[in-house]
């Protein structure tokens, strides 16, 4: 599933084509992805004029001038085309300009998803209403996550990847900011001592902001709007890299939290 760097740096991408453009045509070649496409979403788009993008965790955000912003998620191989030399079966959603752009939403699995919510009551949105702060703005402190943490046992890397305490982080970037903090994803969040949580908010902030710089990391079917597969996996030090040696001299090891893969080098996290 793309993360957080996937959707800011798609959402970087079609700001180049879209802010400031208005919207000549839309159209929707089915009826829904993981749900159905709003029934107003054609008439309100059309004429519309785009005026911002923004990202909220992981969902992309298409402010329009008529008080109403399209949320788009990505689901696990969802999207954008831009300018596509043609049309492919799985381009669900297309978008053309009134300067000639053409843009395509294009989702193989179908387990992404459109909405149409007004902007005014973004923040009260049931999917935005109970997220944490953004792990890139000035609300993610070490005071915050002492507070989140404050007497839970639960193990630390399962609280960073909860969205009501920091919203829009996931598996890949958590494994590598605990690496660079040196701190066991096992560990309870609430041994994590102040001093390693001054050394874990600013690894989570630079393992991020890295990526995006990267154009974020290709998984799967993941590639940028223009068609460009980002490269930051090429700098992972521990996730997916089971068996192989850490910076330190360790070697690091796979265990299963909650489902998911927790990469970690047991020698330098603790």
């Amino acid at each position: 599933m793309p993360e957080l760097p996937e959707v800011e740096t798609t959402v970087r991408g079609l700001a180049r084509y879209l802010e400031g453009q208005t919207i000549a045509r839309i159209r929707l070649n089915r009826a829904n992805l993981r749900r159905p496409f709003p029934p107003e979403l054609v008439q309100v788009m059309t004429g519309a004029r785009i005026t911002t993008l923004g990202r909220r965790a992981k969902y992309g955000l298409i402010h329009t001038d008529r008080g109403q912003t399209l949320v788009f998620h990505l689901g696990m191989s969802g999207r954008w085309r831009i300018e596509p030399d043609a049309a492919d079966k799985h381009d669900h959603l297309v978008l053309e300009t009134g300067a000639g752009h053409v843009l395509a939403l294009n989702d193989a699995r179908r387990f992404g998803s459109v909405d149409l919510v007004e902007t005014a009551k973004l923040d009260s949105w049931p999917a935005f209403a109970a997220l944490g702060p953004e792990p890139l703005g000035p609300d993610l402190t070490p005071a915050l996550l002492a507070r989140a943490f404050a007497k839970r046992s639960a193990p630390v890397k399962t609280l960073l990847l909860d969205q009501r305490i920091v919203c829009g982080l996931g598996n890949i970037y958590v494994c590598e900011a605990l690496h660079r903090a040196h701190i066991s994803p096992q560990r309870a969040a609430g041994a994590v001592k102040r001093r390693e949580l001054a050394l874990l908010v600013p690894a989570i902030k630079d393992v991020l902001s890295e990526s995006i710089a990267a154009g974020g990391s290709t998984i799967r079917d993941y590639a940028q709007p223009n068609g460009e597969l980002g490269y930051f996996a090429a700098s992972w030090q521990v996730y997916g890299r089971e068996g192989q040696a850490c910076g330190c001299g360790g070697v690091v090891s796979r265990i299963t939290q909650g489902g998911r893969s927790s990469f970690f080098c047991p020698a330098c996290q603790k």
